[in-house]
């Protein structure tokens, strides 16, 4: 497939709403391809459609070498509250600490379009909420406590 450029903040794409995806297609499979390309180029764990410029309420969460594609997901529980640092791959340089919900039920569908429900808690739960967010034009800056230019890597 191909590896896309990731939309930065500044991009009104990030800032829009995406749409429901009423059908899944070939072209809804291929862009889920493109999204997984263009992650794991980026060393991401999470990605958005609207990253990639496509309005349409997809994401991709993988953590531990789990790879679980929503379409159309919908947080219907949450529990608990949690702060973390998070960092986007659309806002490059910063990081933030994001109060969140420790745990959360996800429902949607899977790239087959057959129907998921997933319980997460931790890390997983903090990506899914925040792809989550793309999908409705949110960024982490929008809910960070605090938000802080990231310390460059030392090169050796």
């Amino acid at each position: 497939m191909a590896v896309l450029p990731i939309r930065k903040i500044g991009d009104p794409v990030l800032r829009s709403r995406s749409k429901e995806v009423e059908e899944i297609t070939d072209k809804t499979r291929e862009l889920i391809d493109n999204m997984i390309d263009s992650m794991e180029a980026a060393d991401g764990i999470g990605l958005a459609a609207p990253q990639i410029g496509v309005l349409q309420r997809v994401i991709i969460v993988e953590i531990e070498d789990d790879l679980k594609v929503t379409i159309n997901p919908v947080a219907v529980t949450k529990k608990g509250e949690a702060v973390a640092e998070e960092g986007c791959l659309s806002v490059p340089g910063k990081t933030g600490l994001v109060k969140r919900a420790e745990e959360v039920t996800i429902t949607g569908l899977n790239a087959q379009g057959e129907e998921v429900k997933y319980e997460l808690e931790g890390l997983k739960a903090r990506a899914f909420l925040h792809e989550i967010d793309h999908l409705d034009g949110i960024l982490f800056v929008d809910k960070a406590l605090e938000v802080k230019e990231e310390e460059p890597e030392m090169l050796e």
